[in-house]
């Protein structure tokens, strides 16, 4: 009796504990190895335009059956609903988020984005603030914590950005050299002023994702779901809406039609590792753990992919970790860590029930 009661615990625990934590370590793998894969394949001519597009299709076709499995419940709003409009507007902000994304470490490293990454809470609570969806008490500790840890993390970002600093780790690439092509690309990602334009480049992106985020939360929860509460169709659209908006533009940038041709080679995976882990299985794993474990402890492992890009990015790309990137990562994750606390710490000691409530910030500070 008290052996099968030992292993309920010890099932309960592996369940509740062991699994979540697995689960989004892997999760921040898959998606530091989805700009890791994007970094080597663009080095070997893949052009960012086609990489943007193929992987929205593939993300597409994939939630389709999903869509058509678990979306039965409800029918399809009319064609000229305002629906589609709002998921639309979703979509376009999406698409000019991965292009800045893909720019940016083509002309930096997966090591910068996964550092730059951790600027989303303070781009959201900014912005929150602006448009009066958070409140801000300057006698409040959790206010205070959330306004230094933004401050924080902006710093930390700019210090990654605008010094690089000497080398404190030498990268090591297992790719011999002489397989890679040597472009004007590869030639200014060594350099100190390509660093700072693909941190920019990081930058916006993460600031796209944010004001993302504002209208996600105002459009889609507060609008689309009241109309039409189906999740995965929802996703679905906003996926074919980002490839139905990519294809006209991504085909006028890159001309070059030889450039769409794809072969069995390391750009095909780039593209459908992106399309299925990052926008597929990414996803449906932050919402499982989201319903298990809450928003705080999936939001803790962002600042883990710093070190799993460092890792990715000496073994795979022979990329060095330069002082800069080391300081300015510590001074970002302690203000991330810091507009967490506070975002919690309010949450925790909220006294009316909903009037001073803002799930904005930790609901989608784990979002990509």
């Amino acid at each position: 009796m008290r052996r099968a009661r030992e292993e309920t615990v010890a099932w309960r625990y592996f369940n509740r504990d062991v699994v979540p934590f697995a689960a989004m370590f892997t999760v921040e793998c898959t998606t530091v190895g989805a700009n890791t894969l994007y970094k080597a394949a663009s080095l070997r001519g893949l052009s960012f335009y086609v990489f943007v597009f193929y992987s929205y299709l593939v993300s597409t076709l994939l939630l389709l059956p999903l869509s058509l499995i678990f979306g039965r419940s409800r029918r399809l709003p009319p064609a000229k609903s305002p629906l589609f409009f709002k998921i639309f507007i979703l979509g376009l902000l999406g698409f000019m988020s991965q292009i800045a994304a893909c720019k940016g470490i083509e002309y930096s490293s997966p090591t910068l984005a996964s550092a730059i990454s951790n600027l989303t809470p303070a781009f959201t609570f900014t912005l929150a603030v602006i448009f009066r969806m958070e409140q801000v008490r300057l006698r409040s500790s959790a206010s205070q914590a959330k306004i230094i840890g933004a401050i924080l993390s902006i710093s930390g970002a700019l210090v990654i950005v605008l010094y690089k600093g000497p080398k404190v780790l030498s990268g090591a690439s297992f790719t011999p050299s002489s397989s890679l092509p040597i472009s004007v690309d590869q030639n200014l990602t060594s350099s100190d002023s390509s660093w700072m334009i693909g941190g920019l480049f990081l930058a916006s992106q993460y600031f796209l994702l944010s004001v993302w985020y504002i209208l996600q939360l105002y459009l889609v929860q507060t609008r689309v779901m009241e109309t039409y509460p189906e999740e995965i169709r929802v996703v679905f659209f906003y996926n074919l809406f980002a490839m139905i908006i990519s294809a006209p533009v991504c085909l006028f940038l890159e001309r070059n039609l030889t450039s769409w041709v794809l072969k069995p080679d390391i750009s095909l995976a780039a593209i459908v590792y992106s399309g299925f882990f990052v926008s597929l299985f990414s996803a449906l794993t932050h919402t499982w753990g989201l319903h298990l474990k809450g928003a705080v402890y999936i939001s803790l492992f962002r600042p883990l992919s710093i070190a799993i890009a460092v890792a990715m990015g000496a073994i795979f790309l022979g990329d060095a970790l330069h002082l800069g990137s080391v300081i300015g990562s510590m001074i970002l994750c302690f203000g991330f860590y810091t507009v967490i606390w506070g975002k919690a710490r309010e949450d925790s000691t909220k006294t009316v029930a909903g009037s001073e409530h803002s799930p904005l910030l930790l609901t989608h500070v784990v979002g990509d």
